[in-house]
């Protein structure tokens, strides 16, 4: 069961996880904007690897997002006395799977 004491420790947590979620996706944000075309600057293979690169700062900025959710999940859920809670079952997610990920919503049984 979560005590009170662990649901401060754990929003802690999850407001650390959030802030540098943040602030690595504001340092990403030049690796997002689109490639130009301009063949004049960077040759065809840079720009395809220019533009694979933006690729994947765009699905990572995906993945950032989806785990602010999850995040802002987690934090609603500690306000509403329901962190912690198996969202499968109703039984305590363990204490060390919180610790390992405070996101999840679901017991080890369930997962």
């Amino acid at each position: 069961m979560i005590t009170q004491n662990n649901s401060k420790y754990f929003e802690q947590i999850l407001l650390a996880m959030k802030y540098q979620i943040l602030e690595l996706d504001k340092t990403s944000e030049e690796s997002k904007k689109p490639v130009l075309l301009d063949q004049s600057s960077i040759g065809r293979v840079s720009r395809v690897d220019a533009i694979q690169q933006q690729q994947m700062a765009e699905a990572s900025s995906r993945r950032r997002l989806l785990k602010i959710k999850n995040i802002e999940i987690a934090l609603n859920k500690i306000k509403l006395n329901e962190f912690g809670i198996c969202t499968e079952c109703g039984d305590d997610i363990a204490l060390g799977r919180l610790e390992i990920d405070p996101t999840y919503t679901k017991c080890v049984n369930c997962a």
